[in-house]
């Protein structure tokens, strides 16, 4: 299971204070209303700040691990955590907001579940609702055609990180090492969607869809990732 080892490492190795700031702010620009659901929340960092910041939030990811994570810290009982599929919602109740964060999309290896995601996520929304997800730009593809290599050591344990690109695809493989040398291994991938086709699929869906990059810069420019604020019509 993906985050199965890598939960008790996810933080150390990519946790962002400034970014998790800068996505609260956004989602306080968009988001009428407090009842928000976070899908695939992972370690649960930008639920809890909206949580502190007064969004009544529901976060659910599909590891279990990851939400164990996330209850561990500070004010995690502000929360409501479920293990969750995000294209499967095991919900009765509908969102002023609901939120995929921090490139959790592209783990969606089919157009299918691209659908169903946004199906789904309709059929949650309150009346002018707003859904927020973000992806990989297609700038990254070409950014890991090259195999990225990182090595380091957290908490007693060396590990080894790498990024290359096949196809239409970024896999990422972790190696963690104890003390004993024993070796936990784990592969993510995650696909790089055409960012028109997502958009087409939106508006199918009779979504109102504006596209940011980089929390910064109108519509599809050159940059990491694509910011997708969608706004139910009906």
């Amino acid at each position: 299971m993906m985050y199965g080892t890598l939960a008790q490492f996810y933080d150390a190795l990519v946790k962002d204070e400034e970014a998790t700031q800068a996505w609260v702010a956004l989602i306080e620009e968009y988001v009428n209303g407090k009842e928000v659901l976070e899908l695939a929340c992972g370690s649960g960092e930008i639920t809890i700040a909206l949580a502190k910041d007064g969004y009544h939030v529901t976060g659910t990811d599909i590891s279990a691990e990851m939400l164990q994570a996330a209850k561990k810290k500070k004010d995690h009982d502000l929360v409501d955590w479920k293990v969750m599929d995000m294209c499967d919602f095991q919900v009765d109740v509908s969102y002023d907001g609901i939120l995929c964060l921090c490139d959790s999309f592209n783990y969606l290896l089919k157009k299918e579940q691209v659908q169903k995601l946004f199906t789904q996520v309709k059929s949650h929304l309150t009346k002018d609702g707003v859904f927020i997800m973000d992806m990989h730009s297609m700038d990254r593809l070409l950014e890991f055609a090259e195999e990225y290599n990182e090595a380091g050591r957290i908490d007693h344990h060396e590990y080894q990180w790498t990024i290359q690109t096949i196809e239409d695809c970024i896999y990422q493989n972790f190696a963690f090492y104890d003390e004993a040398g024993r070796v936990s291994l784990e592969q993510h991938i995650q696909r790089v969607y055409d960012p028109m086709w997502v958009k087409e699929q939106l508006e199918a869906l009779d979504f109102d869809v504006k596209i940011i990059t980089d929390f910064t810069f109108d519509g599809i420019q050159e940059g990491e990732k694509l910011f997708y604020i969608c706004r139910k019509k009906s």
